[in-house]
């Protein structure tokens, strides 16, 4: 054991992210791989903290593009949302606006006033499905809200819990390196002795 050569060993630890978007598509999974190297390779205590700050700041990046990405759909939800009502805004304008023009028409004759009468109905009839849309939209973007809460939280439960593993990891190689030296330590002691015993005969 005192005269082998020790060998760098990597640790990997795959983290898999996937959420989803508010038209129900599913982001393709993207792996985040962390390496941490044997401590023997590294040149003393200061590496392995620098390997698992390294680590750390991997994965912290990781979450915080994937927050962003979040924050991105949610606005676009948003805008569209918005832009429905704003469409729904224009039409109830342009009905008022006909409204009024009705009003002021001293003596109409019976077949215009049907027309406009026809043309305002078909405008309400129009008006109704975009105000159920524009309901429903937002319930679908409240539920989609609150998924990706949820998804945030566990993201964030994940993260650290792989930082904690990365932690435990890198000290338990240092206490196996550890031990390895103590264990040749004695080897020699022994085989010092040995001879000496050898040598007395």
């Amino acid at each position: 054991m005192a005269g082998s050569e020790e060998e760098e060993e990597e640790r990997i630890a795959s983290v898999d992210y996937a959420s989803t978007d508010q038209r129900g598509e599913v982001d393709q999974p993207m792996q985040m791989v962390l390496r941490v190297k044997h401590p023997s390779s590294l040149g003393g205590g200061g590496g392995e903290e620098e390997a698992g700050e390294a680590s750390s700041r991997s994965a912290l990046s990781v979450f915080k593009a994937k927050e962003e990405q979040i924050e991105r759909k949610k606005m676009e939800v948003r805008e569209k949302v918005f832009a429905q009502l704003g469409r729904v805004e224009e039409e109830s304008k342009r009905l008022a606006f006909i409204r009024q023009e009705l009003e002021g028409m001293a003596d109409p004759t019976r077949k215009e006033v049907e027309v406009i009468r026809k043309r305002i109905d078909v405008v309400n009839r129009q008006l109704k499905p975009l105000g159920k849309t524009c309901v429903k939209k937002e319930k679908e973007y409240k539920e989609i809200l609150e998924a990706y809460n949820e998804k945030n939280k566990e993201k964030a439960l994940l993260v650290n819990r792989l930082i904690e593993i990365i932690k435990s990891v890198t000290k338990l190689i240092i206490s196996t390196q550890l031990v390895s030296e103590s264990e040749r330590m004695r080897m020699k002691k022994l085989e010092e002795l040995n001879k000496t015993v050898d040598s007395l005969y």
